[in-house]
């Protein structure tokens, strides 16, 4: 069953109206369309709100009481997306974990470039800080009550901010988790070509449309922008779960193996013949209800053991 599933899903991606290189206004409506057509379950509660001046999105499952947040930030190559656009794969994960989610609208390219996405994740992330202050959710100086997730180009700025956040000296989270991350902005990983036949979603003419965007005149090689040229060390425990079938399979890898090097405790998770962010699809693909579920279990096991220390 799970082979005609992914290639229901293939045939999906292959033939559906996004154009990830194309003009960016056009390109926003329509991702924004495809991935909110879909109603969100009923007890799916979205409340929009501001922290540290930035617009988010606070998703939580109705009648659960949580007290451990996940910060998260939307996929769309810094270019499309936004908080809402997540809320579906957000809420399943919420749903799965007990937590709540903030979700955040950073400011999008080409007319913001970088640092504009990273400025506005450092401002909500000091911001969920200081709601955490007077020893709230805090041990031995880290936010034990808060991880930091994030798909493709969101997985990108998480990994960005964890370090920006270091180097500020902030309080660290409880964990973070990358869904096919986006974190190489020079595009010099060897599946941008070497996956280019399998990939049903991306080209790498297309990222690069959209990598030029974001990166404006800045150097795509910052390790802001492409978190796979930063050292790492000092970061939280890392889950980082990518398909077999997308070109940026090495941004995973070699961030994965980045963290490593750095004495960071990483997990690589690699599911064999799925596409870019195939957890979105857990509802009609069995591997993506399969990572949804070791990410939750990775999400509870990280913050029982920082609360534990």
């Amino acid at each position: 069953m799970s082979s005609e599933q992914r290639e229901a899903l293939d045939t999906l991606f292959r033939t559906g109206p996004l154009e990830i290189g194309g003009d960016h206004l056009k390109q926003r409506e329509v991702f924004t369309r495809m991935l909110t057509s879909r109603p969100l379950p009923d007890d799916v509660v979205l409340a929009p709100r501001e922290l540290g001046g930035v617009p988010v999105l606070e998703i939580s499952i109705d009648g659960v009481a949580a007290d451990d947040t996940l910060l998260w930030f939307h996929g769309g190559f810094y270019v499309l997306g936004s908080a809402r656009t997540s809320a579906a794969l957000a809420a399943n994960l919420a749903r799965r974990t007990g937590m709540r989610v903030i979700s955040v609208d950073y400011r999008l390219a080409p007319e913001h470039p970088h640092p504009a996405a990273l400025d506005d994740a450092l401002a909500v992330y000091g911001a969920l800080l200081d709601e955490a202050g007077g020893g709230f959710g805090r041990v031995a100086g880290d936010w034990a009550k808060g991880a930091v997730v994030g798909e493709s180009a969101g997985a990108g700025l998480a990994a960005a901010l964890l370090v920006a956040a270091r180097d500020q000296g902030l309080p660290m989270p409880a964990a973070g988790v990358l869904f096919s991350p986006y974190a190489d902005l020079t595009l010099s990983g060897p599946s941008m070509t070497g996956k280019a036949n399998v990939d049903p979603s991306f080209t790498a003419e297309a990222v690069a449309v959209r990598a030029r965007d974001y990166v404006g005149t800045a150097d795509a090689a910052h390790p802001l922008i492409s978190p796979v040229f930063a050292e790492l060390r000092g970061l939280p425990p890392l889950l980082i779960q990518a398909g077999s079938h997308e070109v940026l399979l090495d941004d995973a890898v070699r961030l994965a193996a980045r963290a490593a090097r750095d004495d960071v405790a990483v997990t690589l998770d690699v599911t064999p013949g799925v596409p870019h962010l195939f957890q979105a699809f857990a509802g009609v693909l069995d591997e993506g209800e399969t990572a949804l579920r070791r990410a939750a279990d990775f999400l509870t096991g990280s913050f029982a053991s920082k609360a534990a220390r």
